[in-house]
C-alpha cells in the first residue's frame, strides 16, 4: 500500500484575497476551484506542482462565515491518499485509531473519504486514490 500527503486545508474568509496571496505573492498556481452550492462552500486548491505529484493547499471558504476565524480554528486537516480506504480504516481501527467519519462518498460530491484523529486529535482525511 502506498500512502502520500495530498493537501493541507485551511479555512479562509476572503477566498479571492487568499488566492491572490498564495498565487501572486507566494508563486503558487490556482489548480482548481469548485463551488458546492448545496453545502454553501467553495474549495480552491493552490500549489507549486500538479496534485498528482505534490502536496497542495486547500483553501476552504464557507459562504456564510462573516466573523474572522480564531487562529486555533483556522486549521482544518491533513489529507492522505490511500488505495483502499476501507482496508486502511480497518487497519487503523485495529491499531486503536479513532475513526471520526466512516468511509463513504463526500457530501455534495462523489469522492470517497474518511476522517481519523491523530494522537493529538488533529483530523486526518483519508481520500481513496485507486
Amino acid at each position: 500500500m502506498s500512502y502520500r500527503l495530498l493537501h493541507t486545508m485551511i479555512r479562509v474568509r476572503d477566498l479571492d484575497a487568499s488566492i491572490a496571496f498564495y498565487t501572486k505573492l507566494l508563486g503558487m498556481r490556482l489548480l482548481r476551484r469548485t463551488d458546492y452550492e448545496g453545502g454553501r462552500f467553495t474549495l480552491a486548491f493552490v500549489g507549486y506542482g500538479e496534485e498528482s505529484d505534490t502536496a497542495v493547499l486547500e483553501l476552504t471558504h464557507n459562504w456564510d462565515q462573516t466573523e474572522p476565524y480564531e487562529i486555533g480554528t483556522g486549521f482544518g486537516h491533513l489529507a492522505v491518499g490511500v488505495p483502499d480506504i476501507y482496508g486502511a480504516c480497518d487497519a487503523l481501527r485495529a491499531a486503536g485509531v479513532k475513526i471520526t467519519r466512516e468511509p463513504g462518498p463526500m457530501k455534495h460530491g462523489s469522492t470517497v473519504i474518511a476522517f481519523v484523529e491523530d494522537p493529538d486529535s488533529y483530523k486526518v482525511e483519508l481520500i481513496e486514490r485507486k
